[in-house]
C-alpha cells in the first residue's frame, strides 16, 4: 500500500475526528471537532495527514507554543502564537494500519518540516503511557512541568530539539 503525507484540506476533518475518538474517547481525553479544527488551522503548514488514496489512516497535528507551554483541551485555540518553539500536539495512526512504522514517518515529516521552517524545539505531552515511543524518538522528559488533569493520569511533557 502507497502512504502520502500531506497537508490537511477541509474534507479531511471528519476522518481526522473519528480517528482522534477511536483514540482516546475511551480514556476522556477526546477534545472534539472544534477544538482539533481550530489547532489544525492555526498551523496548516505543520499539521497533517497519511493518506492512502482511499482513505485517512493517520493524522498528526503541530503549532507553534512557547517551551513548557501546551493547549489547555477545554478550549479551542483562539489565534497563532509566534514562537520558536513548536508543539506536536496530536499524532494518531488508525489501529488497523499501526506497527507498520507510519507514525515514525508522519514525526520524520514533521521534524523535517520544523527544521526548513526555522523551529528550534519540539514538544510534545506524552500520554496515555506513550512516553516509551517518544523516548525512543529521541523526546526527554520534563517532569518538573506540572500537567493539568485534563491530559490523563502519568502524562509527561517531553521536548526534543528539532
Amino acid at each position: 500500500m502507497t502512504y502520502h503525507v500531506r497537508p490537511i484540506r477541509d474534507r479531511d476533518w471528519d476522518s481526522i475526528v473519528q480517528l482522534e475518538a477511536a483514540a482516546y474517547a475511551e480514556g476522556g481525553l477526546s477534545e472534539g471537532r472544534a477544538a482539533l479544527e481550530s489547532r489544525g488551522r492555526a498551523a496548516p503548514a505543520t499539521s497533517f495527514v497519511l493518506d492512502t488514496g482511499e482513505r485517512i489512516v493517520g493524522y498528526l497535528l503541530a503549532l507553534p507554543y512557547p517551551r513548557f507551554r501546551y493547549p489547555d483541551l477545554a478550549r479551542a485555540e483562539q489565534s497563532v502564537i509566534d514562537s520558536s518553539s513548536l508543539h506536536l500536539h496530536d499524532l494518531v495512526i488508525d489501529g488497523g494500519f499501526r506497527g507498520n512504522g507510519l507514525a515514525k514517518r508522519l514525526l520524520h515529516h514533521l521534524t523535517e518540516t520544523a527544521r526548513l521552517k526555522m523551529y528550534e524545539r519540539i514538544s510534545l505531552i506524552a500520554v496515555a503511557g506513550s512516553h516509551g515511543f517518544w523516548s525512543a524518538n529521541g523526546y526527554h522528559a520534563h517532569p518538573e512541568i506540572v500537567l493539568p488533569s485534563s491530559y490523563g493520569a502519568n502524562a509527561v511533557y517531553m521536548s526534543r530539539r528539532a
